[in-house]
């Protein structure tokens, strides 16, 4: 099956988890989609991720989601910011800041996928691929 967008469906359906307060969710393994799990588990977003081999040649990526003690999830929002039809770059000076700093951009720079803060203290611009809060 062919996806358009890997990277939004990758986002949807982790915010279906998340609505049906699953542990974890199981997501088609890409290097890009490794590297957005590696930043959100940098971030404190999710518990952590790990890649499987299946039966299947494909390898999937299984996102294990953090919970507050309260059964509240530790991301209130993803948003997909840069689609194939519409890209969005961001320069070095024009990284957003998401809610006054308590949410991230996620960026895919020349030095691989950062966060916002991350790409602007190394001077650096690039792709805005998402916002997560």
């Amino acid at each position: 099956m062919s996806l358009s967008d890997p990277i939004a469906d990758m986002l949807t359906r982790v915010r279906n988890a998340i609505m049906a307060r699953h542990e974890f969710v199981l997501v088609p393994a890409s290097r890009i989609k490794i590297s957005i799990a590696k930043v959100l588990k940098e971030e404190g977003f999710i518990k952590d991720y790990e890649v499987l081999k299946g039966n299947t040649p494909q390898r999937v990526v299984k996102i294990h989601l953090a919970y507050t003690d309260r059964k509240q999830s530790m991301l209130n929002g993803l948003q997909r910011v840069s689609k194939p039809s519409f890209r969005v770059y961001g320069r070095k000076g024009e990284v957003p800041r998401i809610y006054g700093g308590l949410g991230i951009a996620i960026l895919s720079t020349s030095q691989g996928v950062l966060t916002g803060q991350q790409a602007w203290k190394k001077g650096l611009g690039g792709e805005v691929l998402c916002y997560v809060w």
